[in-house]
């Protein structure tokens, strides 16, 4: 072969590398381009031209990077402080993103040699660091309200504690809405998220734009208010929250009321870190709520000692069941013609080995919040069904049963499960419920107590008379009993008007076809009072204080028998 033909073929081979070559660099997903020693453009494929949108003039070889850069409309963005930046001209890598007017953002690497050449790549990052932003956005924002989340407030509570060293105040406010779960459960939970959008443009709209407004999650929000004076300013604040969330809602049309309830813990005062304070607000909070909501409370020190003792019961609440420590008390309920024992009332009592006795008054609602009534309630149920076993067919047992239990689902399970277990008959069972029962969700309610009844079990409404709707409520449930609430019974025998209540209450019972029963009676002329006015049927001190179960026994042997109604 002749050293022509030699070149010729070395010439075709750098011919087709240089194609290959070419074709590689256009079919790049980035943009390239290569520029000499004197920053004159060498080489650039098509995505290069794509992404800064420049002329075909500018692709020429030969073309200055200055005269790119003046066909280019965008800013530099802030370099990254982890990329170092070589000075122009100097040899290494680099890394520089550009902001266009139109809002994309171009990042660029460039490797530059010794001899001042470089190549560039070129990428539209724009989708890329929107979605970053996005990332880190929803990392410290509430997703359904936009508000700053619980990170963002350990932050600025972060920082408001190095100011408060330097002698500034802040007040932290925590909110907790007041019948929020009602709108959940009436209109759907898509209705409570665009009621908690509402909430959270009224809160914004309430505070200042220094103030921070938080969603700490649920239906529980926060406020941070610093440098204004305290407690002035976090009390002005509070109420004007209170007063915006009073107003109604607008549900599709549908107009909603709600509120909120407000604690206020005031720093350095109220708390030496965020933890604490916060802590404390919360507290301050709860008690707004127990006081009766819509208002507002700043933490006071002995809210923590109440808080503490609180846990404390919770803690031994939760071991009562497992230590044995519960134990029922019966009351009798007498038939006021023969003074025969038609039934008793369970009642629940808590032996503590260190506090003593403990008043239902003083664990019933705590149980309640925890859930711990559930499985308090199951034993009660089995229990009083268990002890009923050894009294005369014709006496029934009743079981005050919570709303939480209806709520929880457990109460049909439970009693029909106590009944199988204990072989007592479903018709000796009555379960006594209040109007909050009814109040949470009417229809689940409802229709447990009619599955309840269609097996048998009685049913009764207890403190008839107390509630807003005791009346409508027995048009749409028929109840076995009606027992006329203590604070009626108290004054039967003063108040003419008293006993004509009682009188009218009796006088439906009998129309509807429902039974009744006076709680509280003490005294001869209550009794005397309470049967002049229709009552057939009496309980309280008169006859018998809650006695064991044995005891129940002896005073049931001790006193005329009479059955049961309708039996």
């Amino acid at each position: 072969m002749t050293a022509t033909t030699s070149d010729a073929n070395d010439l075709l081979r750098l011919r087709a590398e240089n194609i290959l070559l070419r074709d590689a660099i256009e079919r790049l997903p980035y943009g390239m381009c290569a520029f000499d020693g004197q920053d004159r453009l060498v080489l650039a494929n098509a995505r290069y031209r794509e992404i800064w949108s420049l002329p075909l003039e500018a692709m020429r070889p030969g073309t200055t990077f200055t005269e790119i850069i003046a066909l280019t409309r965008g800013t530099e963005t802030e370099p990254s402080r982890d990329q170092p930046m070589p000075l122009p001209g100097s040899e290494g890598i680099r890394r520089r993103e550009w902001e266009l007017d139109g809002g994309r953002i171009v990042e660029v690497v460039v490797a530059r040699r010794a001899d001042g050449s470089c190549v560039a790549l070129h990428d539209d990052v724009t989708a890329l660091r929107e979605a970053q932003s996005r990332i880190t956005f929803m990392a410290r924002h509430d997703t359904l309200t936009g508000l700053p989340n619980r990170a963002v407030l350990r932050e600025e509570l972060d920082r408001a504690f190095t100011r408060i060293a330097r002698g500034e105040e802040m007040a932290l406010l925590c909110l907790d809405l007041d019948r929020f779960k009602p709108v959940n459960d009436t209109f759907g939970h898509a209705a409570g998220d665009a009621l908690l959008k509402q909430v959270a443009a009224r809160l914004r709209a309430c505070a200042r734009e220094t103030d921070l407004v938080v969603r700490l999650g649920g239906d529980e929000f926060a406020l941070v208010q610093c440098n204004r004076p305290q407690p002035s300013s976090s009390t002005a604040l509070a109420r004007r929250a209170i007063e915006a969330l009073s107003l109604a809602f607008d549900l599709d049309g549908q107009p909603v009321h709600i509120g909120t309830s407000v604690g206020i813990a005031v720093a350095p005062f109220d708390g030496g870190d965020p933890e604490t304070l916060l802590k404390n607000a919360d507290m301050a909070m709860y008690r707004a709520k127990t006081d009766g909501r819509g208002t507002l409370r700043y933490f006071e020190p002995e809210m923590d000692a109440r808080m503490r003792a609180r846990r404390g019961l919770e803690a031994d609440l939760r071991l009562a069941l497992e230590r044995q420590e519960f134990e029922l008390l019966y009351q009798p309920q007498i038939d006021t013609d023969g003074h025969a024992v038609r039934g008793v009332e369970a009642l629940l009592r808590w032996n503590h080995p260190q506090r003593g006795l403990v008043s239902p008054l003083d664990f019933i609602a705590l149980a309640e919040e925890t859930g711990l009534i559930v499985p308090i309630g199951r034993w009660v149920l089995l229990q009083a069904c268990r002890d009923a076993l050894a009294w005369p067919s014709h006496v029934r047992v009743a079981v005050n049963v919570s709303a939480v239990q209806f709520r929880h689902g457990a109460l049909l399970r439970d009693a029909l499960a106590a009944l199988q277990a204990t072989g007592l008959s479903a018709r000796r069972l009555e379960l006594e419920i209040t109007e909050s029962v009814m109040l949470h969700d009417t229809q689940q309610a409802l229709a447990t107590l009619h599955e309840l009844r269609g097996r048998g079990v009685r049913v009764a409404m207890d403190d008839f008379g107390t509630g807003y709707s005791s009346l409508s409520y027995l048009r749409i449930f028929p109840f076995d009993r009606i027992k006329i609430d203590r604070s009626f019974v108290r004054d039967a025998e003063s108040n003419p008007s008293t006993r004509a209540i009682i009188r009218a209450i009796n006088d439906m019972g009998s129309g509807l076809g429902i039974s009744t029963t006076a709680e509280g009676v003490e005294t001869v002329e209550q009794l005397q009072a309470v049967r002049d006015q229709g009552c057939a049927e009496v309980q309280g001190f008169l006859f018998s204080r809650p006695r064991p179960a044995a005891e129940i026994a002896e005073l049931i042997r001790a006193l005329p028998s009479a059955p049961l109604q309708g039996t």
